[in-house]
């Protein structure tokens, strides 16, 4: 059975033009997020993610690096935002996330993108740290659909949303890809700046698989529809690895596709901070492998 992403009915119905209004309105007084900065990125205001009105890109193409059931033959089709508004001190894309490195890009070219990601044989639509653009990204969609777009649409963000915001997504986003960070405030403050990120993430994700459910893999092995979840091991157990794998085994599926992943390395500001810099050892990843397993979590790792 040939697979059709549910925007396409969404926008043959004239639901999705009601939903990018509705989420366009958020950028009155941003509240795209939980920092609900409130400032009019409408009128030239920009709020902690440094994010103006305009769509900012670093690049698109076909990325091999992603995860086996995104990437297939021809690639996951990659689309990087510029800025980000979770902003850690350790992020590897800090050129991109931090400093602004980017051009900018308009509603139309998004949409020539997205299918020109297409016609280049990806498997899917893969809007890396779309949270900030959300609106943006969604009014570019129409006209993607238009031209011809049905690939899935990955949602590949940190986890640090607004409800509100990934409600008015269901039906929009095929795959959620959050990488869920941490589990203790302390280190969330610490490093993000985000003492509530593990009040968050726990219902994000409980919305994220509502929508969605466990991750569905075609013949070809390809994700066409579902959760899948990130999650970086840090070095001194700064990421609570044990509580975030049991919380997913426990309050969202023992069937998640978890990828969980090995290669922090200290970037950014991280060299500042003696906890996080040296990379995570063998043993501290095969600890967070042996947890994942313990809570019976047997997919992605």
């Amino acid at each position: 059975m040939t697979f059709i992403p549910s925007y396409v009915s969404l926008h043959e119905t004239g639901e999705l033009v009601q939903r990018i209004q509705l989420l366009k309105e958020f950028l009155n007084e941003c509240r795209l997020c939980p920092r609900q900065c409130r400032v009019d990125r409408l009128n030239g205001e920009t709020g902690i993610c440094q994010a103006g009105s305009e769509l900012m890109i670093s690049s698109a193409f076909p990325h091999f690096g992603e995860e086996p059931p995104l990437v297939g033959c021809h690639g996951s089709g990659a689309i990087f935002l510029t800025h980000c508004n979770l902003r850690c001190i350790f992020c590897q894309n800090y050129d991109i996330s931090h400093l602004g490195n980017g051009e900018r890009i308009t509603s139309r070219d998004m949409a020539r993108a997205m299918v020109r990601l297409q016609e280049m044989g990806c498997h899917n639509v893969n809007f890396v740290t779309p949270t900030h653009y959300t609106p943006q990204i969604v009014a570019s969609l129409s006209e993607a659909i238009e031209r011809g777009l049905r690939l899935p649409i990955v949602y590949n963000c940190s986890g640090y949303e607004s409800i509100e915001v990934i409600r008015l997504l269901e039906g929009v986003v095929d795959i959620y890809m959050p990488d869920v960070k941490f589990m203790d405030e302390k280190h969330s403050k610490q490093f993000s700046n985000a003492p509530d990120y593990p009040e968050v993430i726990k219902k994000v994700l409980i919305e994220m698989h509502r929508q969605v459910g466990d991750l569905t893999i075609n013949s070809r092995g390809i994700a066409e529809k579902g959760l899948l979840i990130r999650h970086l091991v840090m070095p001194n157990g700064v990421a609570s690895s044990e509580a975030v794998l049991r919380f997913i085994a426990e309050e969202i599926s023992v069937h998640s596709y978890v990828n969980i992943m090995d290669q922090y390395r200290p970037e950014y500001q991280a060299h500042e901070y003696p906890e996080i810099n040296r990379r995570a050892t063998h043993k501290e990843y095969m600890e967070a492998v042996q947890w994942a397993k313990r809570y019976q979590l047997h997919r992605g790792f």
